[in-house]
């Protein structure tokens, strides 16, 4: 199979968020996706929060890994994978380890002492497929999220 892995471009856009809501359903968290097309363009391309690398199979984006910088008091400037995501119907072709590799080079090529992600305790297969290639599972850490429903009762805003 031939594919392209490469950076994402404005209008991939839907096709990224078409990935990120197959993650979710497969997540069984559907519900959660409130991103919009429009906000992957802004924040992606206008204000440069993220860098989008997709793999192209023939002209259809059949997946997708997404990434930022981040600052560790610990290692300095980070790279953090936010999602990487690849078509259910393409699995097992290679395209996620060529997205992956593509995000450890663009860690290295941009200096960073540390890659880093989340995985869920349920995906046994990325689990497998992340030790192999040498990553450190942090078992002893937790994830800590805050919705916007926290924030707002956290700064004592309820409206």
């Amino acid at each position: 199979m031939e594919y392209q892995i490469r950076e994402a471009r404005k209008e991939d856009m839907p096709a990224v968020l078409e990935l990120i809501k197959e993650l979710a359903a497969y997540e069984n968290a559907s519900d959660e996706v409130e991103i919009k097309i429009e906000d992957l363009e802004k924040e992606g391309f206008e204000e440069g929060n993220f860098k989008c690398f997709v793999a192209d199979v023939k002209g259809k984006i059949e997946g997708m890994a997404l990434v930022y910088f981040r600052f560790s008091t610990w290692k300095g400037r980070t790279v953090h994978l936010e999602d990487l995501i690849v078509r259910e119907s393409m699995r097992g072709t290679g395209l996620g380890g060529a997205l992956y590799k593509q995000v450890v080079q663009y860690g290295h090529e941009n200096g960073v002492r540390r890659v880093e992600w989340v995985v869920s305790e349920g995906n046994k297969n990325a689990i497998e497929f992340y030790e192999n290639s040498g990553a450190d599972i942090k078992k002893n850490w937790y994830t800590v999220h805050m919705d916007e429903t926290g924030i707002k009762k956290n700064i004592g805003d309820q409206k």
